[in-house]
């Protein structure tokens, strides 16, 4: 099948003239922060920059970085760059913790997000039509109106299902013919074990467009193969302006292709903040340079992640394409002296033959000392000597930790929680 488009032209940009685009908006989106906002204007005056001060786009180093800290600090619209009275939308943080991170937007916000996610789905080779079948939540969490927007924009038959209840998903997409499924990745698992029990099929189905969670490759390969279809991992946050406004990867799946027309990338250093080289391993932070109620600017993201090429991709697009992330910044574990990721401890499990997809990671501390348990579901003949030996040589020490029967893990309808921590009472958190 031909690469589908919804900006053709935009999305084939050669490379001078995307990062003569991004030239001129970044300047603009500067100038527009700078004199709207009291926040970024004394963020700017403390680290003595100002918009006129960028004459290239390798300027941008030389301006002050944000995180979610300056989000919760201000909440909940003190970043705000226009007048209240045209703010239409607002979406926010799904995180059940502290102060949440709150997005607000103007029609043009939402004009641009509903072109980002249509975008995505014609990457993944939707076509006008198309039954697509969302199932993010439809609330304050981005992902369901961000599907909602784009699949609207892009002329999708649209199945508006929200979270849970699987069997009814099932049973939906049989009736109406469902070709894209939408959804948080630990719900593409919940889809395709429900199908695997039931014996059922969903012939129609044809690409699954997944995100809100980390992603490893044997997870989607996983995903591939019990659903039947081609996988995609969208990306996108609260912060940029929802799911897809980032970008997704392409039928080539050679890494995340970003909408630089809409957004800056930067890799940083995780300690100095200082941009590093292509190719190299670092914190992701973001500009957007098209969003009018909250431009982040250098908004570091806590993702880990690294530029894989800006050369044109064989899909025909011209964006750079990211490694999936990798982690994040602020859930690398240290046990024993080793650290390591959970995504890490995910590529292992599903390595081996008969585990399951339902696992947890339980961080434990006894007389001072932390340890970690891996539990994991496994197929009948899965024994937990196979399991600790593939983990140690994939982590460099043996967790602890029991394999149980299908089903004996708990779950959750929406993101799926894989690392928890053992309280003094025993309860996990």
């Amino acid at each position: 099948m031909s690469d589908v488009y919804f900006e053709r032209e935009l999305e084939t940009m050669e490379r001078g003239r995307i990062e003569a685009l991004q030239l001129e908006r970044l300047k603009k989106i500067l100038a527009h922060a700078y004199g709207n906002n009291p926040v970024y204007r004394k963020s700017f005056d403390a680290a003595g920059v100002r918009p006129a001060d960028l004459k290239a786009l390798s300027d941008i180093a030389r301006f002050p970085t944000i995180n979610k800290t300056v989000f919760r600090d201000t909440y909940p619209m003190g970043l705000l760059c226009v007048d209240r009275k045209r703010v239409v939308e607002m979406h926010m943080s799904s995180g059940s913790t502290g102060t949440p991170v709150v997005m607000p937007y103007t029609q043009a916000d939402l004009d641009q997000w509903a072109s980002c996610m249509a975008r995505c789905y014609a990457m993944a080779g939707a076509l006008p039509s198309d039954v697509v079948q969302i199932t993010p939540s439809f609330g304050l969490f981005n992902g369901g109106f961000g599907m909602y927007h784009g699949a609207r924009r892009y002329g999708l038959f649209v199945v508006p299902t929200g979270a849970g209840n699987t069997a009814r998903q099932i049973k939906l997409a049989r009736d109406f013919g469902t070709r894209v499924f939408t959804g948080v990745v630990s719900y593409g698992i919940r889809l395709m074990e429900e199908l695997e029990a039931s014996g059922q099929a969903l012939p129609e189905l044809k690409y699954g467009i997944f995100g809100a969670e980390a992603f490893s490759d044997a997870m989607k390969k996983r995903l591939t193969e019990g659903l039947g279809i081609e996988v995609f991992d969208i990306y996108g946050m609260t912060e940029t302006g929802g799911v897809g406004t980032l970008g997704q990867d392409c039928r080539a799946h050679d890494g995340i292709h970003v909408w630089e027309d809409h957004y800056l990338v930067e890799i940083l250093d995780r300690d100095t903040h200082e941009p590093v080289r292509d190719g190299e391993i670092g914190e992701l932070a973001i500009t957007a340079l098209t969003r009018e109620a909250l431009p982040v600017i250098r908004f570091r993201t806590g993702d880990l992640s690294k530029i894989l090429s800006r050369e044109p991709c064989s899909c025909g697009r011209t964006h750079l394409r990211l490694a999936p992330i990798m982690g994040r910044v602020d859930d690398m574990l240290i046990v024993k002296g080793v650290n390591f990721f959970p995504s890490q401890v995910e590529q292992a499990l599903m390595s081996i033959p008969g585990v399951l997809n339902n696992y947890q990671i339980i961080i434990e501390e006894e007389n001072g000392v932390t340890d970690v348990r891996v539990n994991v579901e496994a197929e009948s003949g899965v024994t937990g000597f196979a399991v600790e030996k593939v983990l140690k040589e994939a982590l460099g020490f043996s967790p602890k930790g029991d394999v149980f029967a299908p089903g004996a893990l708990p779950r959750q309808e929406g993101k799926a929680k894989r690392v928890f921590r053992r309280l003094a009472d025993g309860t996990l958190a």
